[in-house]
């Protein structure tokens, strides 16, 4: 007898259902946080389900999930994979499932015109309602607030996703006022590192006016520490940070200053993020780059959703995201908008599709991309602008189940995570996106989240998105 390879692993995914599994430990939920919750039962049943499973594998029809004690137990076709009894069962036909997002570019702080406020509340419900279960922030200007807002997610006192957290920005040095860490030693890189390596942070970022020097000593102290790190560069090029020994780059082909001709060393030259305009992707001189740092193992962020909004005729937010701002932060945002859209802008069309061409050759090329969203206040918000991300990757030239994988396994990846989440596989966290629709045909179904798992209790993502209504440049 013949037995498919699918049939195969259903049955294992029957056998594992069958046998208990460990309870996962998780604290308790405040009535605060437990106001959003739909589902919490220690075992439950996603029924009639579409997957794309986040590995890249095809998607998958008439799927049950099956989730006991916060993880996943059993995946497999509905004809085979039983239901346990007395457990509640979600009859999900039309949805599509998907692994919890992870965001590596996330902010808590939200900056306009009209100043500066953190998303310390709206902010984590917003990404936890957009299906985004692990965030990782890229620089703080109040990282205390970051560190506090964590470990009350944590422990249940408020709802949000998994984060991990890098501290303030690190950068050269400046003069003015500000909240960036200026660094001008290597002694006083090393000692700044291991202070936030003591605070908590697991990762560092750095900005674009630090010398090599002072990042090469921060990296490897960081390293020392079990940190990691990454970057917004200019003063140090993507080649310099990679022989320095970085391990993530944010951005992409916009922010690399390795092709800026009469860069000087350790100086950010103002062409950067111009000058690759007139860059041919195709060139030697950018796949030499590219393999350099896929040969290093550095990790590269994409965030096109917050640089299209710097691209003339593409600048634009739907109404559903402007509505979650406050008065005078959508009033800035929108002039924003309008000043882009009715000038040259930033970002130049022509650079923008060199951005999204430049990512398909850094896979192509077996590089790990991940992406974030960058939401600093230009009106990318968390939960949006992880949508539009998913819709420009497909734009892109990515087929939706890598633009699904970009967004989770490369993420959990990237974080040293994949062995816990990433992917809907037995054994890992039950995290999980419930959609409304099918994001493999339609890439605008991603915005369409009904309910989000984390750690196997499901959230309700529209009283997430409800509660924080016109809070966005407020709390």
């Amino acid at each position: 007898m013949t037995i498919s390879i699918r049939t195969t692993v259903a049955l294992m995914a029957l056998a594992i259902a069958a046998s208990p599994a460990p309870a996962q430990s998780s604290p308790p939920l405040s009535p605060l946080t437990r106001q959003f919750v739909v589902e919490d039962h220690p075992v439950v049943v996603l029924r009639h389900v579409r997957l794309m499973d986040g590995t890249g594998a095809p998607v998958r029809d008439n799927q049950t999930v099956v989730i006991r004690n916060g993880r996943i137990a059993a995946v497999g076709d509905d004809a085979i994979v039983p239901v346990p009894e007395g457990a509640p069962v979600h009859d999900l036909t039309g949805t599509t499932v998907l692994p919890g997002l992870i965001d590596l570019h996330a902010h808590q702080y939200f900056y306009s015109s009209v100043g500066m406020t953190q998303m310390s509340v709206s902010g984590p419900r917003l990404y936890l309602a957009g299906g985004i279960t692990t965030v990782r922030t890229a620089g703080g200007q109040m990282p205390y607030d970051e560190i506090n807002t964590k470990r009350d997610i944590d422990r249940g006192n408020a709802p949000g996703p998994r984060m991990m957290i890098s501290g303030p920005y690190l950068d050269g040095p400046g003069r003015g006022p500000g909240h960036n860490r200026r660094l001008e030693t290597e002694d006083e890189a090393r000692r700044v590192v291991a202070y936030w390596g003591s605070e908590g942070a697991t990762w560092l970022k750095f900005q674009g006016s630090v010398s090599r020097a002072v990042m090469g000593a921060a990296i490897d102290e960081a390293h020392k520490h079990g940190m990691k790190v990454t970057g917004h560069l200019c003063s140090v090029s993507f080649r310099e940070a990679a022989t320095l020994g970085i391990d993530n780059l944010e951005h992409g082909f916009i922010t690399n200053s390795d092709w800026v001709p009469d860069r000087q060393p350790d100086q950010c030259s103002p062409k950067n993020m111009r000058i690759q305009a007139d860059v041919a992707v195709e060139s030697p001189a950018v796949d030499s780059t590219i393999h350099e740092l896929v040969a290093r193992h550095v990790a590269l962020t994409s965030t096109l959703s917050v640089y299209e909004l710097f691209v003339p005729g593409r600048a634009r937010l739907p109404e559903e995201a402007l509505v979650m701002m406050a008065p005078a932060a959508r009033a800035a945002a929108q002039a924003e908008l309008d000043t882009t859209n009715a000038g040259p802008g930033f970002v130049p069309v022509r650079l923008f599709d060199k951005m999204m061409k430049f990512e398909r050759r850094w896979v192509a090329a077996g590089g790990l991309l991940a992406a974030g969203v960058d939401p600093w206040g230009t009106g990318s918000l968390p939960a949006f602008g992880d949508y539009r991300n998913y819709e420009l990757l497909v734009e892109a030239g990515f087929p939706p189940v890598d633009a699904v994988k970009i967004m989770s396994a490369n993420g959990a990846q990237v974080l040293g995570l994949l062995g816990q989440t990433g992917t809907v596989t037995v054994g890992k966290r039950a995290d999980l996106v419930v959609i409304d629709g099918d994001p493999s045909h339609s890439a605008g179904d991603i915005r369409k989240v009904r309910w989000v798992f984390k750690d196997g209790i499901g959230y309700d993502s529209a009283k997430l998105m409800a509660s924080v209504r016109g809070m966005v440049g407020i709390q």
